[in-house]
């Protein structure tokens, strides 16, 4: 099976240690701006909702300040964000290269997405019951913990899953400059020389990384939806 594998993957021979510790890093990227990421959208994506015109804070002036930020950093190819927030990750972090330094620019990709998918999660709440337990003296803390979040959990799961299969294809992207993980492998054997199996083994690898986020997803959701 092996010698089967290495006569259809022949470039692959010896860089299996590399390979992991590749996949270790995109996984490591994932998680801590997935984390950071997910931490600044649930407070963006709810700050938009209950300021909103109609909302239980209304304050259209913030409302309309803090969505044209988020517009912002979502409209910025990812690639080219990378390199303006250079100087921003080297304060940050001390690097602008390798997997520490594409951290940062991971988070701002990722947390204007993020804080969108929460906003239209959110925004399926039913202003009834809204408007019932703004009736029932409840706090807008209350409402925003026994409401907005507690109502809309499966659409808030389902936009999690979103947003990590797009930080999949993000960690891949910040492998042009050097940021490490499946991308930079993908790039230096591959693109640079001509090993196409390398290729072919790292979108395997993404592949499948995609379908277990994507499939974990829809796991949850079913368990939560019954």
């Amino acid at each position: 099976m092996i010698d089967l594998f290495f006569n259809i993957f022949p470039n692959m021979a010896g860089k299996g240690e590399e390979l992991l510790l590749c996949t270790g890093q995109t996984l490591l990227m994932m998680f801590i701006s997935g984390i950071i990421s997910f931490a600044i959208g649930i407070v963006l994506g709810i700050t938009l909702i209950v300021t909103m015109k109609g909302g239980i804070l209304e304050n259209v002036v913030f409302w309309t300040i803090l969505d044209k930020i988020v517009n912002f950093f979502r409209s910025v190819p990812f690639i080219i964000m990378i390199a303006l927030l250079i100087p921003v990750t080297r304060a940050i972090v001390g690097t602008a290269i390798g997997t520490t330094g594409a951290i940062v620019p991971l988070v701002f990709g990722t947390a204007p997405f993020f804080t969108r998918q929460m906003q239209a999660a959110l925004a399926e709440i039913e202003k009834g019951s809204i408007e019932a337990a703004q009736s029932m003296g409840t706090s807008p803390l209350g409402i925003i913990f026994r409401i907005y979040f507690k109502e809309s959990v499966p659409q808030i799961i389902r936009g999690v899953t979103i947003t990590f299969i797009s930080l999949v294809g993000l960690t891949a992207m910040a492998g042009a400059i050097g940021g490490g993980g499946l991308g930079d492998f993908a790039i230096r054997y591959g693109y640079q020389r001509y090993q196409t199996d390398v290729t072919i083994i790292t979108v395997i690898i993404l592949v499948a990384l995609v379908t277990v986020i994507q499939s974990m997803g829809d796991f949850i959701i079913k368990k939560l939806s019954h």
